[in-house]
């Protein structure tokens, strides 16, 4: 084997590892209520049909019909700043990027209807997880020592475009044991889809990973919701997320694979909502994501005889979602919210300048007006400040390079604004 061919093998290996960190990006904005308090209570308040995307088990709460219809607008806000290596001792500047992500409209969708007075029906349209990067620009921008142009390459397999997306298609039925105790539980179909490309303009290196590839897996959702009484109430649920199969096609080191295997995180979490007056009630909402089982990802069916690849290692940690938030009756038809939460971030050992990751800080406040006795809308807006953070992540093209140290670092930070509007029915 030349050493041309090693090159490729090691850097089309630690490209690909940026796909696996896009898809396990958690989102936390199924609905304009939720986004209104921090997503404090989601899984217990019951307020709306939006409920379903958080526990089956609150749909026994209701005693109507009901369907809700949003969409959030989350303009993200990613810096790549100051991508540096070292060559022969001095400092090689690759460049920046303020601008590498761009923003995602995010739809969803609620139906909740009750069959009796034990048992609810209900389906649901959302999405759990989904990122997307460009990093391309730097992947062919001319280095500098000291301001000065440089003939070196960059390195091109940490830069590129990424861009993953799940839809969740959840179907699910609760049962009301009596006053206090309900459970519920729910199928989830999703479909994801991603591309990622890592491609320079130089012949010698060209297009090093194309891949577009998307398909679907089954999972579910257990949940139960305690009712101490009318103003005291706790949920709790636990989703069970797939082994996602993504098929298409994979352009991966001259060889095509059709198949990637790609596991999506279980999400645990625990609610609880007090009405402490008439007008004012306290929830909060303790989430936990087991990003440890985010392991490895797999290629398959390849060309030439290639059965499949094990393509990466990785090393994330479990994370906490923790949120508090608070809602005011301020009249008979308008509902102030507001709430905080911290989000964790998920990187342990191995970071990504393509998926800047960080503890987040979220900062939420909302109200809702009731058009009739049947209809209301909601608004929701969430600002999310993340750390400013080093990335150190080595490049396994520039390793090859006589004189060139692998390891690249740069300044990362991740930020964002989340617009939502919401329509509720209830009939």
């Amino acid at each position: 084997m030349n050493k041309c061919h090693k090159t490729l093998i090691a850097t089309a290996v630690g490209l690909l590892s940026v796909q696996v960190s896009a898809a396990g990006f958690q989102l936390n904005s199924q609905s304009a209520t939720g986004i209104g308090r921090a997503m404090a209570g989601d899984a217990v308040i019951a307020d709306n049909a939006s409920v379903l995307s958080r526990n089956p088990a609150a749909m026994a709460l209701f005693d109507e019909t009901a369907l809700s219809l949003g969409v959030v607008y989350a303009d993200i806000d990613v810096s790549v700043s100051d991508v540096e290596g070292n060559f022969a001792g001095q400092d090689v500047a690759f460049g920046s990027e303020h601008k590498a992500a761009e923003a995602k409209v995010i739809p969803n969708f609620y139906y909740i209807n009750p069959i009796n007075d034990k048992m609810a029906f209900g389906v649901a349209v959302f999405s759990n997880y989904g990122t997307g990067t460009d990093l391309g620009d730097l992947a062919n921008r001319t280095p500098t020592i000291s301001g000065n142009a440089v003939p070196l390459p960059p390195p091109v397999d940490l830069l590129g475009n990424t861009e993953v997306v799940t839809i969740n298609f959840n179907t699910s039925m609760s049962y009301r044991v009596n006053d206090e105790f309900s459970f519920g539980f729910g199928i989830d179909a999703v479909y994801g889809s991603g591309t990622l490309t890592r491609t320079s303009d130089n012949p010698q290196i060209g297009s090093l990973v194309d891949v577009d590839a998307d398909g679907w897996a089954l999972g579910g959702i257990v949940g139960v919701v305690y009712e101490v009484n009318p103003d005291n109430r706790f949920g709790l649920s636990y989703r069970i997320s797939p082994k996602l199969t993504a098929k298409g096609d994979v352009n991966y080191l001259y060889t095509e694979y059709n198949e990637i295997d790609i596991p999506i995180a279980d999400i645990a979490q625990f609610a609880g909502f007090h009405q402490l007056t008439d007008k004012f009630a306290v929830h909060y909402t303790a989430q936990w994501t087991n990003r440890s089982a985010f392991d490895k990802i797999v290629v398959k069916d390849g060309a030439n005889g290639v059965d499949q690849a094990d393509l990466k290692e990785y090393h994330w940690k479990d994370s906490w979602f923790l949120s508090l938030g608070a809602t005011y009756n301020l009249t008979q038809d308008w509902t102030l919210r507001a709430g905080v939460a911290t989000d964790q971030g998920v990187v342990n050992q191995h970071s990504s300048l393509s998926i800047p990751d960080s503890d987040r800080t979220w900062y939420t406040t909302g109200v809702s007006y009731d058009l009739n006795t049947k209809s209301s809308v909601d608004l929701g807006i969430a600002f999310v400040r993340g750390e400013d953070v080093t990335v150190l992540e080595n490049s396994n093209l520039l390793a090859q390079v006589p004189g060139y140290n692998s390891e690249i670092s740069a300044q990362t930070r991740s930020n964002a604004v989340y617009y939502s509007v919401q329509y509720n029915y209830s009939f």
